[in-house]
């Protein structure tokens, strides 16, 4: 039988864990400790391990490294209530197969939970063949919401891989960050790395900056320059605004991909370098090629992975995250003291469309913080075009319906269920009442988001984790109970 062990040191883990895997043919073991964990693993040979990152004093990333010396085939799927950009890159890293942050997905839990015990399947049982032969840093990637979760994955995932990588958003959202921590987290983390931004460089100087130039090559050129691909070679150059690239410059740096050598400007000598090249742009650089702009046989050479960052407004449930985040850095950089946002400011900045993603965030909290007064940031103190806008995309939707008999068949639904001697009872009774909880706070807050998260005392992202949990999003409760009514 397959067997799953879950190491947490948080008792009431334990019961749910076995709730919601009840109904399936697979033996659930336990451990709250390093040392019983890796008793377990020596004695019992589990499949799967789910494995909180933190464990008391101990690192769960440390005994990660233990249960992988006394089995290197172990499958570990971390979890964790503290997730940052950090642990999830690090436990990617480390091999992890699955990266989850608490409170959980259960739907999403029970799925790559099968999805790592089919892997373990097919990594130990033998292929029969015929033939015998055969500390607080100063910037952080924030955001516990699914899309960044997904792009820290990534992060994990290819950061150690030497290949190259294509970052794709709209300006503002922190790809400078996510080409920082593909660097320190890479094997070339303790050589050079290095950054330019094409677009802001003019063209006559950008092949002299990338590829260095020679003393006399051009007026003013007095000594030789060693270019960023000499100076960091070993290491990481990342290349900001890759669209904005002339063409001449795309041809020396294609060859430079191809080949690995190029020659200074001016120069005949070929020098060759060792370089990962990370390139990111917020243009749309395949209409670039139709229109000859840019080469497509480069596009191919710096895309050896995509990794595309969300805007702010598709992500709006890491706002308050992201708000506080900047508000403790803003507080040191003018002196300010506010020590939180109101619920009514986080309603308006999670309301907002932020066209201008996290750069404009931080710049709206900085404008905020100056104008302030008190150890609350109010609504009066942020600017009038978020008081006046819009509301968000993601946030306009439909008030959705339930029916009123619903709430009297829930006793009658236990009931049933009771008399069945059905053993998953409790995990059922509880979706059933999340549901109708849940549409009945959306249809009181007028199907705003944040509002029914506060009547129910949910956090935000909760709110949406349970809704995906039931298989719902707003729309779909829309339509599946305004039906009934």
């Amino acid at each position: 039988m397959p067997t799953l062990l879950l190491v947490d040191d948080e008792s009431h883990i334990h019961y749910t864990i076995r709730e919601v895997f009840a109904d399936q043919p697979l033996q659930v073991l336990s451990a709250e400790t390093f040392e019983t964990a890796t008793e377990l693993v020596r004695a019992e040979q589990p499949d799967v391990v789910l494995l909180d990152i933190r464990l008391g004093q101990r690192s769960g990333l440390e005994l990660f490294h233990e249960l992988r010396s006394i089995d290197p085939k172990l499958l570990v799927i971390f979890i964790t209530g503290h997730g940052t950009a950090d642990t999830a890159i690090e436990a990617m890293k480390l091999g992890a197969f699955e990266y989850l942050v608490k409170p959980l997905d259960f739907t999403r839990l029970r799925e790559v939970v099968l999805q790592a015990f089919e892997i373990s399947r097919l990594m130990r049982v033998p292929t029969v063949v015929e033939s015998a032969n055969a500390t607080e840093a100063p910037e952080q990637l924030i955001g516990s919401g699914a899309a960044m979760q997904l792009v820290f994955k990534q992060i994990g995932r290819v950061a150690p891989q030497d290949v190259n990588v294509l970052i794709l958003g709209e300006s503002g959202t922190g790809k400078e960050l996510v080409a920082r921590a593909l660097y320190q987290h890479s094997r070339r983390a303790e050589r050079p790395f290095l950054a330019i931004n094409c677009g802001a460089i003019a063209e006559s100087l950008l092949d002299s900056e990338l590829f260095g130039h020679e003393r006399g090559s051009f007026t003013g050129a007095e000594r030789q320059r060693i270019g960023k691909f000499e100076q960091c070679n070993g290491g990481t150059l990342f290349l900001d605004e890759a669209g904005d690239m002339p063409q001449a410059t795309q041809v020396k740096l294609l060859r430079v991909l191809q080949e690995g050598s190029f020659e200074r400007v001016g120069g005949n000598e070929t020098v060759r370098v060792n370089v990962r090249v990370i390139a990111a742009t917020n243009q749309n650089l395949a209409a670039l090629i139709e229109q000859n702009r840019f080469r497509r046989d480069l596009f191919y050479r710096l895309k050896g992975v995509t990794i595309h960052l969300p805007p702010l407004r598709e992500r709006t449930e890491d706002i308050p995250e992201l708000a506080h985040y900047f508000l403790f850095r803003l507080n040191r950089q003018l002196g300010t003291s506010v020590q939180t946002i109101s619920p009514e400011s986080l309603d308006l900045l999670q309301r907002y469309a932020w066209p201008g993603n996290i750069r404009e965030l931080q710049s709206v909290l900085r404008e905020a913080l100056i104008a302030s007064a008190g150890l609350v940031l109010l609504p009066q103190f942020l600017p009038p075009e978020l008081q006046s806008a819009p509301v968000a995309d993601s946030e306009t939707v439909t008030v959705p319906k339930i029916a009123a008999d619903d709430w009297t068949q829930l006793g009658a639904f236990i009931e049933s269920t009771l008399a069945n001697r059905d053993t998953d009872l409790y995990r059922r009774a509880i979706e059933y009442l999340d549901r109708l909880l849940l549409a009945r706070a959306l249809a009181q807050s007028s199907g705003h988001q944040s509002n029914a998260a506060t009547l129910l005392g949910l956090s935000r992202p909760t709110l949406r984790t349970k809704l995906r949990a039931l298989g719902l999003t707003v729309e779909k409760v829309v339509s599946s109970d305004a039906d009934r009514v």
